[in-house]
């Protein structure tokens, strides 16, 4: 029997993206026979204490808390996976890399870009492993595609296309969650789902120079929120509303630095698309499309084969890591296998001790685009991307 060093996890926040990383970790050994290590479920905490008993009683558990401090504090835990509404992101993630514990914590990393700068100096401070949940890159044919560009299939890079539609906030009775909420989750779809779609651009193509964007939230009011919802759960007409705090809606044209232009939008409350997480990137010798919603497949277009025009290349166990989840080719795999991916990843890096990719030096390339987005939204003219740093 092989002896591989344990990574001794705590979790901090179990709705629906912390019990994914869960399932996650439970799977890496199943998954991954290469694997350098095993990760080890310590402690879970959570604001419900519903919550920490499944935690506990169907996750494998030992124990849990509902005061994510006790995570913090306990010596047995090597990494921390932070899953809590943005703006507690901040002051948990700084806590955790200043007792010497290495540091996974959803997207964007904060709620408001100057919290991610504070972030990541403390990780960087302190020397820990960092991660971020752009788990998107880690599908198979988002893989291809950057090895396409980077293979210099599509020639010369001149257009870029992101957006990110999702219904989840479309239903006027969905309720006010901590998504809606400055306090809670700092911005709106700019903190939320546009990230993955700059971070995507990011990776494929390169960093952002010139940023010209705006805003707008198209449902101001919405149903008082119940204990233990989501920002999937629905209200009834009638019920008691609250203000939106945050946008539902942004656009932007941008400059990158290698000079192609691009375009990018985001919504969350458009009716139509369910989960459009895509790309189109455009060179000059041929072109690719991916989407989430048909994450197995990549519409490619090579010049040099001009007369097939695009072809749907779908994925398999020749692209990366697709091979761990099912053999063969065109046999789908989902979701929350990326997180497993992403997962993996993650902790072979702690494992290596090195820096992961992406971590929050990455987070802090959204946030320095999200910066200047905003402020082109106030000032309604061209910025420029600066990288953010502690003032």
């Amino acid at each position: 029997m092989t002896s591989r060093p344990r990574i001794r996890i705590g979790v901090i926040g179990f709705g629906w993206m912390g019990q994914a990383h869960t399932r996650s970790y439970l799977r890496i050994p199943t998954l991954f026979p290469e694997r350098s290590y095993d990760p080890e479920l310590v402690m879970i905490s959570d604001a419900s204490a519903e919550r920490i008993e499944q935690a506990v009683e169907s996750f494998g558990f030992p124990h849990g808390s509902l005061d994510w401090n006790d995570v913090i504090a306990n010596d047995d835990i090597d990494v921390v996976c932070i899953c809590a509404p943005n703006m507690l992101h901040e002051p948990i993630a700084v806590a955790a890399a200043e007792a010497g514990k290495h540091v996974f914590c959803e997207k964007p990393v904060g709620g408001v870009p100057a919290q991610t700068v504070r972030i990541e100096a403390a990780s960087r401070a302190a020397g820990v492993t960092t991660g971020v949940g752009y788990n998107y890159r880690w599908a198979p044919m988002v893989q291809y595609a950057k090895q396409l560009i980077e293979a210099g299939e599509l020639g010369e890079i001149t257009n870029y296309r992101g957006r990110f539609f999702s219904m989840y906030g479309a239903d006027p009775m969905g309720l006010l969650s901590w998504r809606f909420m400055l306090g809670e989750a700092g911005h709106g779809v700019s903190t939320d789902i546009l990230s993955h779609s700059v971070d995507l651009a990011h990776m494929l193509v390169g960093g952002i120079e010139r940023v010209v964007g705006t805003g707008h939230t198209f449902i101001p009011e919405r149903p008082l929120p119940k204990p233990g919802g989501t920002h999937y759960d629905r209200g009834e007409p009638g019920d008691p509303t609250g203000a939106v705090e945050n946008e539902d809606y942004f656009g932007a044209m941008v400059v990158f630095d290698s000079g192609a232009r691009g375009v990018f939008e985001s919504s969350r409350s458009i009716v139509g698309p369910e989960s459009q997480c895509a790309f189109e990137v455009y060179g000059t010798k041929g072109s690719l499309k991916w989407n989430l919603e048909t994450m197995n497949e990549l519409q490619l277009f090579l010049s040099s084969d001009a007369a097939r025009g695009y072809t749907t290349v779908y994925a398999g166990d020749r692209y990366p890591y697709h091979g761990h989840f099912v053999p063969g080719d065109a046999n789908a795999i989902g979701y929350e296998d990326l997180k497993v991916i992403e997962d993996f990843e993650f902790l072979s890096s702690v494992a290596a001790d090195r820096q992961h990719q992406p971590g929050f030096a990455e987070a802090i390339d959204y946030v320095s685009v999200q910066d200047a987005l905003l402020r082109s939204w106030e000032s309604e003219k061209w910025e420029t991307v600066s990288r953010l740093a502690p003032r």
